[in-house]
């Protein structure tokens, strides 16, 4: 079920855009890339609309005389929080749907570049067994180079820094945290309460990096798919107006906050 419905679908798509595109792989997943933020934009605009409705909903009097009534009450406030959620129609998990739909196109990208990039034997016969009747097998085995990179490979930079002459600095990686950080911080919306709005700080700081270790260890076809994927989100939402400048740039450490609470 999932080689027919996501693998099988996305290794043809690949194949055909790096068909009429000259034989890139690096601007198909591009290419692809937009392709997979224009089909998921309807439920990116709802994410960001449910994400809207929160902040209005959580900046209201109501809601801070509640977390003053119940501050000591964790499980009233929590009961009282839910219920001024049914009342205004809202479901707090709305916007985690575009992030959940992502997870398993990640992951069949990730699969779809390791199929098509194929070389030995035998894989090429089971990439072989995947094409539709309207792909050409002559396509493969495919082109993997793409700039300074080999597409099926992690990325390894043959720029050196001259106290570290052994390693290479992983620029895609490094965009890839980048453009992580600010794609985050816009569309995880703010908290009210301390203890959110310290869960909202690092997933701000710990969601980057551990994107920044996928971008690292797999594949760099799958590393600049979450540049491209980052960056055309950031457009959107400034786009859309949902980009406060100020606050992308501001950077807090989740446990400094702790500390002064303490």
């Amino acid at each position: 079920m999932w080689d027919l419905l996501i693998l099988n679908p996305m290794i043809n798509v690949l194949l055909l855009i790096y068909d009429y595109l000259g034989d890139n792989f690096g601007i198909a997943i591009i290419i692809f890339t937009a392709l997979i933020r224009l089909v998921t934009y309807p439920l990116t605009a709802s994410s960001m609309r449910s994400t809207q409705k929160m902040q209005e909903l959580q900046g209201s009097k109501k809601w801070q005389d509640i977390q003053k009534k119940y501050k000591d009450n964790k499980q009233k406030l929590q009961e009282e929080q839910m219920k001024m959620y049914q009342e205004a129609g809202f479901n707090p998990l709305g916007g985690c749907l575009p992030t959940l739909i992502q997870f398993p196109i990640i992951i069949g990208l990730y699969q779809a570049i390791i199929n098509v990039m194929a070389s030995a034997p035998i894989q090429l016969l089971n990439l072989s067994d995947r094409l539709y009747a309207f792909v050409s097998s002559s396509l493969i085995p495919l082109n993997s180079r793409f700039l300074w990179m080999d597409l099926g490979q992690p990325e390894r930079l043959p720029i050196s820094l001259p106290f570290l002459p052994e390693f290479g600095l992983p620029v895609l990686t490094i965009l890839v945290v980048i453009t992580s950080y600010f794609s985050t911080k816009m569309t995880t919306p703010p908290s009210a309460d301390g203890q959110g709005a310290q869960m909202t700080q690092m997933m701000g700081i710990y969601m980057p990096l551990l994107m920044g270790y996928l971008a690292y260890t797999y594949a760099s076809g799958l590393a600049l798919y979450f540049v491209v994927s980052n960056f055309l989100g950031i457009v959107q939402n400034i786009a859309m107006g949902r980009a406060n400048l100020k606050d992308m740039f501001t950077f807090k450490l989740p446990w400094k906050n702790r500390k002064q609470s303490e």
